[in-house]
């Protein structure tokens, strides 16, 4: 999507910021001309405020919000993104213009009931497939596996998402199995999903799932990453092969975000630079 188009959909919010709040923050109330709520996710409290009025554009744009506990920011395309659990700009484009009665620019999606073509296994098309088929985190096996790491600051961590029966085959002579399993997705700079990276687990998520490799990418890796939290002031890079390890330092230091790299078949990937994230406007 061009830039433009992105901020056009900003400022369209933005002229309707009260009734995105109401729809999609719906823990929060109305105190003079911000609305407040718990964080970007839809988490009861006070400690993120939204300008309800103002300019379309610039520093008190109508939209634009802050998170105080964390120094997290942005605009209500944010809001669409965390608080749906979307991965996807394209997926964030189209909640936000079918909330705002746009037309949607890309006709020729598959007619309810028809069936896809199966996507090559391993390929983008079957990690966007396996992302787009999994859930938010919060209240799953991935966030009680998460906590029992101690990581308890679960903002900003959008990319990451629940799949409660993801196929695993240990190799091509034997039969598949179903676990549960946090999936992280991997993007470019534009904000496309490339690939994933899962990681199966124990069915009350204790611990990773007792199988040979519990941890397995798919997709475009080379030179992508899974980015954590709203890009801001403060950046952080980290690398491992799983999800959780870079994100305790960056869920446990308030208004940080950053890629971490992810370790796939391509040993090259983890040789280049990591490109660091950055917003979509």
């Amino acid at each position: 999507m061009a830039r433009q188009d992105a901020s056009e959909l900003a400022i369209r919010l933005g002229r309707q910021a009260e009734a995105v709040c109401r729809h999609y923050l719906k823990a929060g109330h109305r105190e003079g001309r911000y609305w407040l709520v718990g964080d970007v996710r839809n988490t009861p409290g006070r400690s993120m405020f939204v300008r309800l009025k103002g300019g379309d554009i610039g520093k008190g744009a109508a939209g634009k919000w802050t998170d105080a506990a964390t120094g997290e920011h942005g605009d209500l395309l944010d809001v669409i993104r965390e608080s749906c659990g979307l991965i996807d700009f394209k997926d964030v484009a189209d909640e936000a213009r079918t909330f705002l009665s746009m037309p949607h620019p890309e006709p020729g999606r598959p007619h309810a009931g028809e069936r896809k073509a199966p996507a090559p296994t391993g390929s983008p098309e079957a990690a966007r497939r396996l992302v787009g088929m999994s859930q938010p985190i919060l209240g799953t096996v991935v966030e009680a596996y998460l906590r029992d790491r101690a990581i308890t600051a679960l903002h900003g961590t959008g990319s990451l998402r629940f799949h409660p029966r993801c196929y695993y085959r240990p190799d091509e002579y034997s039969p598949t199995e179903t676990w549960p399993a946090m999936i992280a997705a991997v993007t470019d700079l534009a904000g496309r999903l490339t690939g994933a990276h899962r990681t199966w687990l124990a069915p009350d998520g204790s611990d990773k799932a007792p199988i040979d490799t519990p941890r397995r990418a798919m997709g475009d890796l080379l030179g992508h990453a899974v980015r954590f939290g709203v890009p801001g002031d403060v950046m952080a890079a980290g690398e491992g092969r799983g999800g959780e390890s870079p994100a305790v330092g960056l869920m446990s230091r308030p208004g940080s975000a950053g890629p971490r790299r992810v370790r796939g078949r391509l040993a090259e990937a983890n040789r280049r630079p990591c490109p660091p994230a950055k917003s979509w406007r």
